[in-house]
């Protein structure tokens, strides 16, 4: 192997080291493809531009968002990695072609790690960072013949953190290398064990590693948790930023739970050879409403990410998410058929009209000289009746009860936050308009005051959570109805919540009637109105109210559980108005 490389004579200049790496750039990307393009790398002149390009704590990155290398040529220097650009640049782009990738990708991973890293999650980035590295140095080294092991004998290493010592002895294993040329200190009988499982995880699992990404993170845990006792810090001995950079963007799927997550949540000692010793699991995320995880759990995979996203959009997102694959076509009503234009003659053309307006064909035909107010012609225009009918969307009136009883969305999952977003983002996506309210208590209320197509604003209202008493706003009713001319398009009018629906039927803040209240809005939003209620009683009829609002015209849907609410969302387009052609 040889000497690691003098370190530079001027320690704290880099300068000729761009321009020497960047004569490398090519070569280094040919190393993982001939055709592969990416940006040239970014390098820091000093650590304000290191801290702005989120390289703390590290010599080099890439950064997931936008696929950007980033490297601190200070730091190379004082490490005395000069002379090693492909190992390093040939790293990075590691990232970018082999592991993780991808934010999806990462996701993925950081989600099986987290739960084999009970009481130890925030660590998951890190630990998944070793692992990539892993499966990167050890291409390069075998395929490429680079000289990996040369870049983690330059780094500081007093053997003391036994995380590091343990991961280090992975690669001595993985390369053959000499006992101690790179884990520094004892390595007990057990590590020795565990590190030689490593070696299998990474052997077994170089083309599908995100399966093996919480066998590793298993191996990690009693050395993680050994170090964060001993307040050892693996951080800043790192070849990449522990975090895809700034940027928010969001790949698809993290909401689901993949199909062999759980099953590949195993210590590899569990897999066959005996060795080792199975992990506790205390603590370790359950699988809780059923292949999808929780609205919380979703929340802290993205931080694990370096995904920065408020309360509220974390919540809109999952639910978009869960709602997306039952979407369905929402009714629309057919109107009087659309008018055609239909030719009729000529006019003459006078300047100060619109010049596009000029039949330059008719206008030649009829004199060579085209004079305006003279022999300039425009075609004139009458209307008849297509052969196709017009047809107008049914608005969406949607209220969603929020009170006490009720989960909260971003913590769990909320059936009727689920339903709402099912049918709401049906709506839009024909063209409807949505007006949703979120209601608790007296004056424990939030709307989107109106009706909009605006997706953001919806989903912010039909996700949040209030947690109060029961009244339902009367006043929003009252205000959306009682001047709605008669020529308005078509509302439905849709409740989402249990027998507190019927606070429908108190007084108002002006002291008018919810009987008459709820009459009227029913009558002029004439797209027909439903209640869809979490009811326990087998004959519901029983409740006053709710055999009044039946008698006023008001559907009623009982549903037992709030899970039979994701059937409701997905059969309530097709039952109320496609079956009744209305």
């Amino acid at each position: 192997m040889g000497k690691i490389q003098e370190k530079s004579s001027n320690i704290h200049s880099s300068q000729g080291l761009e321009p020497a790496w960047l004569a490398r750039w090519p070569e280094a990307l040919r190393l993982w493809g001939m055709f592969l393009r990416l940006p040239e790398p970014v390098f820091c002149r000093d650590r304000g531009q290191e801290a702005e390009q989120g390289l703390a704590g590290s010599f080099a990155a890439i950064r997931l968002s936008d696929h950007r290398i980033i490297l601190s040529p200070r730091t190379i220097e004082d490490l005395g990695l000069r002379g090693l650009p492909l190992e390093i640049l040939g790293h990075e782009i590691g990232h970018h072609v082999l592991c993780p990738a991808d934010l999806a990708d990462m996701g993925r991973m950081l989600a099986r790690m987290r739960r084999m890293l009970p009481t130890a999650e925030s660590a998951a980035p890190m630990v998944g960072n070793l692992y990539t590295d892993l499966l990167i140095n050890d291409r390069l080294f075998r395929q490429q013949g680079l000289r990996m092991d040369y870049v983690y004998q330059a780094m500081e290493n007093d053997g003391s953190d036994p995380l590091w010592r343990f991961y280090l002895r992975i690669y001595e294993i993985l390369w053959g290398l000499e006992k101690g040329s790179l884990a520094k200190g004892g390595i007990s009988s057990e590590m020795e064990g565990d590190a030689q499982l490593g070696n299998r995880v990474v052997r077994n699992f170089a083309r599908d590693w995100v399966r093996g990404s919480g066998r590793f993170a298993a191996l990690c845990l009693p050395y993680l948790l050994e170090s964060m006792k001993q307040g050892k810090q693996v951080y800043g001995r790192l070849m990449d930023a522990a975090k895809p950079g700034p940027g928010e963007e969001l790949p698809g799927g993290l909401a689901g739970i993949d199909p062999d997550e759980l099953e590949d949540s195993v210590h590899p000692a569990e897999e066959g050879d005996g060795r080792g010793r199975a992990p506790d699991r205390t603590g370790t995320a359950r699988n809780t409403g059923g292949n999808f995880r929780e609205p919380f759990e979703y929340g802290e995979l993205l931080k694990a990410m370096g995904i920065n996203l408020s309360e509220a959009e974390t919540a809109s997102r999952y639910y978009r998410e869960r709602a997306v694959p039952h979407l369905v076509p929402f009714p629309t009503r057919e109107v009087k058929c659309r008018t055609e234009p239909m030719p009729e003659g000529l006019d003459v053309w006078d300047a100060g009209q619109p010049l596009d307006g000029i039949n330059w064909l008719e206008s030649s035909i009829r004199s060579p000289v085209i004079v305006p107010g003279l022999t300039a012609l425009e075609t004139r225009y009458g209307t008849d009746s297509g052969f196709e009918k017009e047809r107008e969307p049914v608005d969406l009136d949607l209220y969603v009860d929020s009170s006490g009883s009720m989960p909260n969305p971003r913590i769990q999952l909320s059936y009727l936050a689920l339903a709402g977003a099912i049918i709401a983002l049906s709506a839009l996506r024909a063209g409807s308009r949505v007006q949703a309210t979120l209601w608790s208590g007296a004056r424990q209320f939030k709307t989107t005051n109106g009706f909009t197509a605006d997706e953001k604003s919806i989903m912010a209202v039909i996700t949040d959570h209030i947690g109060g008493c029961t009244a339902f706003p009367l006043h929003i009713l009252r205000d959306t109805y009682q001047d709605r001319p008669p020529a308005a398009r078509r509302v439905h009018i849709l409740h989402i919540s249990d027998e507190g629906i019927d606070t429908i039927y108190a007084n108002d803040e002006k002291n008018g009637r919810g009987p008459d209240i709820a009459a009227m809005a029913l009558e002029k939003a004439g797209g027909g109105g439903s209640m869809v209620l979490n009811l326990w009683q087998r004959d519901w009829r029983k409740n006053k109210g709710l055999a009044f609002a039946e008698g006023q015209g008001w559907r009623i849907y009982p549903v037992k559980t709030w899970e039979e609410l994701l059937a409701f969302a997905r059969d309530f387009v097709q039952r109320q108005y496609v079956r009744e052609k209305v």
